[in-house]
């Protein structure tokens, strides 16, 4: 229909909303003017309806995606705001994930860090002695060192450790006595001597003070020579006492190499330089040497036993052959005196209870100092040897 084929708003024959034809002055005498004229415009117009509410969608749509960006978060609906509101919902919870995977880790990490920082503690504990070079005491007590394990230098056992553990028991002016508890099967005669010789030389500077040995497991060869030194030697029952004597040995491999067709080229600037040569023939006037020098020390041995033991010592043809006994079997011969152990010693002899341990004990730095300094002087050592080789060769 034309613009000059509508008739007339409001004429007779037009049609209202609804379609129906109406009389001037039927059912619209209050309505507005205005809505009238929407009324007719829509009934014209049917798809301007549609395209206004398409419109409307569209504004409150994009209201919705400015909320939601701003923060406001408007409540996902249908269609394409409900698809909008469910990817966010995905990305939240995926970032939600990650911020508690990245919050785990950093704990994991503040976990080990004190972990870590743990153990670095009890490293610097263990490699520092951060205690004082003395034992503080207070009061009457007991003054105990330990003589354990191989008597030798560079050793827990050697003279150096045991001396001065000996030296600062003796000094104590708090200390009843002296036990040296010893469990040794022996080691260097020198190393033995010299610790032997340092008990007689604190006894004299402190005769008031009583000295005694404690053995437990096994006291023998050096170890006794040790204890000879004492007032008086306590054992366990089933203790290992004696072996007084001294040995040395060592391999022969000639008849071996002999069979595999090896022969040994020794070269030496002296006749007796290569004494004792494993993989040389022995040689008679050379052993006879070696076993008349074992029988020196053998004479010392007896003497240093004789003279600490005296009358207790009973005549018995297998004393000093090297043999060993048990504590008990001891007692009998006269090397030992009585059973008993550190603690009964500080009770019923020293009548002082409280035992204080004056044995030096090295810790893990000095150890590893040592083994240190041992690996450097080796290097250096095959360093120069190296060096003369080249030289040499040149």
């Amino acid at each position: 229909m034309t613009e000059e084929q509508k008739p007339p708003i409001g004429q007779p024959g037009t049609s209202g909303a609804s379609g129906e034809s109406r009389e001037p002055g039927q059912g619209d005498t209050n309505r507005p003017a205005s809505e009238g004229l929407v009324a007719a415009k829509q009934a014209d117009y049917p798809l301007e309806n549609e395209l206004r509410a398409g419109d409307d969608a569209a504004r409150r749509e994009q209201r919705e995606r400015k909320a939601r960006m701003a923060g406001g978060g408007a409540a996902a609906g249908s269609g394409p705001v409900g698809a909008a509101g469910w990817e966010r919902d995905v990305l939240e919870r995926v970032l939600t994930a990650s911020l508690r995977e990245q919050r785990a880790a950093r704990r994991w990490r503040i976990f080990f860090r004190f972990v870590g920082l743990g153990l670095l503690a009890l490293v610097v504990v263990a490699l520092f002695d951060f205690k004082g070079d003395g034992v503080s005491t207070s009061g009457r007590h007991t003054a105990m060192v330990t003589l354990e394990g191989e008597i030798a230098a560079g050793t827990p056992a050697s003279a150096e450790s045991i001396n001065a553990s000996l030296q600062a028991a003796f000094a104590d002016a708090n200390a009843a006595g002296v036990i040296l508890k010893i469990n040794s099967p022996g080691g260097s005669p020198v190393q033995a001597g010299i610790i032997s010789d340092e008990i007689h030389r604190l006894r004299g500077l402190y005769p008031s003070k009583p000295f005694h040995v404690v053995i437990e497991e096994i006291c023998a060869s050096g170890g006794y020579y040790v204890a000879a030194a004492a007032d008086n030697i306590y054992v366990n029952k089933a203790s290992i006492v004696g072996s007084i004597g001294v040995l040395m040995d060592g391999f022969g491999f000639t008849g071996l190499m002999n069979k595999l067709g090896v022969e040994r080229r020794l070269y030496t600037s002296g006749a007796n330089k290569g004494m004792l040569d494993p993989f040389s023939p022995q040689v008679p006037r050379q052993k006879a040497y070696a076993e008349e020098m074992l029988k020196e020390i053998h004479a010392q041995f007896i003497g240093v036993v004789k003279e600490g033991r005296g009358d207790r010592l009973k005549d018995d043809p297998e004393l000093f052959s090297g043999l060993f006994w048990s504590g008990e079997r001891s007692i009998e011969l006269g090397l030992a005196d009585a059973l008993g152990t550190a603690d009964s010693v500080a009770r019923d002899v020293l009548k002082a209870e409280d035992i204080v341990d004056y044995t030096i004990k090295e810790n893990i730095a000095e150890r590893v100092a040592k083994r240190f300094g041992a690996a450097v002087g080796t290097a250096a050592m095959k360093t120069m040897l190296w060096s003369t080789r080249m030289q040499g060769m040149h």
